[in-house]
């Protein structure tokens, strides 16, 4: 199953994503009697995810295709963040061997670089990401992200899928100038607004055969300019959630952004996106703050 946040009429519903259309969970609801939480946060945290997509594959799908004239084409929605405010949202940093070398930087071997990015900072597809006043040198990094689904504490590797609530496309930044002067502004660097761009779709993990052999690339203004397949990660997804859940009790909605295959340097004007294979793309412009300050 495939779910996005749309908006309509200045608000923001979940939805389900089928065949080119786009249908409400407000609308199953209304016309079926159903009563799912039509935000995918509620959705999460009140462990209805679950049953939502066994409904859906056994036999919701066909129920949903039904709705047909309750839909909106998929063209003509507009695509919100999946949720805005999860507890927490992991970066991990230095990921793949390649994105150290671009910073000059020793990939961690030992332990995942971990840190954290405040809710400030999401934005969805389509919204600008900002290059702030601060920053001569923001960079923009395509993720694969893993948003939980179960309240969980010390998860065996083995069996990192059962609290795994789906993945998603995310577009992380970095102000890479101030993060160069001193690595205790790691912080700083990653915190800005509109820094973490998310969505347009949670995908469950029966939607994917094998998340070791996605492929995550970095596009800038229509170009590839970095890719790289999960399993080449120092860290893949079913060490982080096991790691960071002995570290502290994760919640339904956080979120591990697991690294960027490589970073672009962004100005203003571009457009950048994530492409993962078989997710939406997720595709953000870029304004810097100071052109709009000089202009």
């Amino acid at each position: 199953m495939r779910l996005a946040t749309i908006r309509i009429k200045g608000l923001e519903t979940a939805a389900i994503v089928q065949d080119e259309l786009v249908t409400t969970l407000a609308s199953i609801n209304e016309q079926l009697g159903s009563d799912w939480p039509t935000d995918i946060l509620a959705l999460l945290q009140q462990d209805r995810l679950a049953p939502l997509n066994a409904w859906y594959r056994a036999g919701g799908r066909d129920q949903v295709a039904a709705l047909s004239g309750h839909a909106i084409p998929l063209a003509e929605a507009s695509f919100a963040p999946l949720y805005r405010t999860p507890r927490k949202i992991f970066g991990i940093g230095l990921n793949y061997v390649d994105h150290a070398a671009d910073l000059a930087e020793k990939a961690p071997s030992t332990e995942p670089a971990s840190f954290f990015k405040p809710d400030t900072t999401i934005i969805g597809p389509g919204d600008a990401i900002k290059i702030p006043l601060q920053s001569e040198g923001t960079t923009a990094e395509a993720e694969l992200g893993v948003i939980f689904g179960k309240e969980c504490v010390d998860v065996e590797r083995a069996d990192w899928l059962s609290v795994v609530a789906g993945f998603t496309t995310i577009i992380d930044m970095t102000a890479e100038d101030i993060l160069r002067r001193n690595p205790r502004y790691l912080t700083l660097s990653k915190s800005f607004e509109s820094f973490f761009s998310f969505g347009p779709q949670l995908v469950t993990p029966d939607e994917i055969e094998d998340v070791m052999q996605l492929k995550v690339a970095t596009i800038h203004n229509g170009r590839v300019h970095a890719e790289n397949v999960v399993a080449n990660m120092t860290f893949p997804p079913d060490f982080l959630v096991s790691f960071h859940s002995q570290v502290m009790k994760m919640y339904p909605g956080d979120i591990i952004s697991t690294g960027t295959p490589r970073a672009v340097h962004i100005s203003h004007g571009d457009q950048v996106a994530c492409r993962i294979d078989g997710f939406a793309p997720l595709e953000c412009p870029v304004i810097d703050k100071k052109t709009l300050r000089d202009s």
